[in-house]
């Protein structure tokens, strides 16, 4: 009985070996059709890379005696906005904005106008970026642009009508602040955009490696 139990277990496993293997070639060609035997370079979402470059932002604009306009913000915003799209590259500056104003008790109406500048320089900067590839000349581009709009909204419109300034005299104070911020701005477009870029957004993954380390059937 013992005998033929194990002949039968036998059998069976034969036969069902013979009725899988051409299941497994189906799979194999299946496989081999869609794989795609490249070595990609992708962007991927990675949720704590985008907060630790998020709390470095915050934390560079906390150095003492820092000049106002030498952040950081722009510079990591834009790679972030590339992978990342515009719903949070807007909230990557607009947040920043706000909490450090609160953290640092400066908080007022000012506070919206530049928060809600630096939130649509997100937008544009996600828009801008969409076709765009990863190299420090877009990204200076995109910084002068940025940095002469930001300006010209929030510099010729806080004096004048929180502070009752002249305007005049708020075109003719902005422009050194402007050349400053600009020299920030592009510095770190430049040297920290990309590399920010390359190590936080981008991947290097390969797709299409066979299964089980099988040769593709042959056409």
């Amino acid at each position: 009985m013992v005998i033929y139990s194990c002949a039968l277990c036998s059998q069976r496993f034969k036969y069902s070996i013979f009725l899988s293997y051409p299941l497994i070639l189906i799979l194999r060609r299946a496989y081999n059709e869609f794989k795609i035997p490249r070595l990609n370079l992708s962007m991927t979402k990675s949720w704590p890379k985008f907060i630790a470059g998020w709390v470095i932002s915050f934390l560079i604009r906390l150095v003492p005696f820092r000049p106002p306009n030498i952040e950081p913000i722009l510079g990591i915003q834009m790679p972030f906005s590339k992978a990342y799209g515009h719903a949070p590259a807007f909230l990557f500056a607009f947040s920043n904005i706000v909490l450090f104003d609160l953290l640092v008790n400066k908080f007022g109406v000012w506070t919206w106008i530049t928060a809600l500048a630096y939130g649509f320089l997100g937008i544009w900067s996600a828009q801008y970026f969409k076709t765009r590839k990863n190299s420090p000349s877009n990204y200076l581009k995109f910084s002068i642009m940025a940095t002469i709009a930001y300006d010209a909204v929030t510099g010729l419109s806080i004096g004048p009508m929180l502070f009752n300034q002249p305007f005049m005299a708020a075109v003719i104070g902005q422009i050194p602040f402007t050349l400053l911020h600009l020299l920030g701005n592009c510095s770190f477009a430049v040297l920290a955009s990309p590399l920010i870029y390359r190590f936080a957004v981008s991947k290097r993954s390969f797709a299409g490696a066979y299964l089980l380390n099988l040769k593709p059937l042959a056409n």
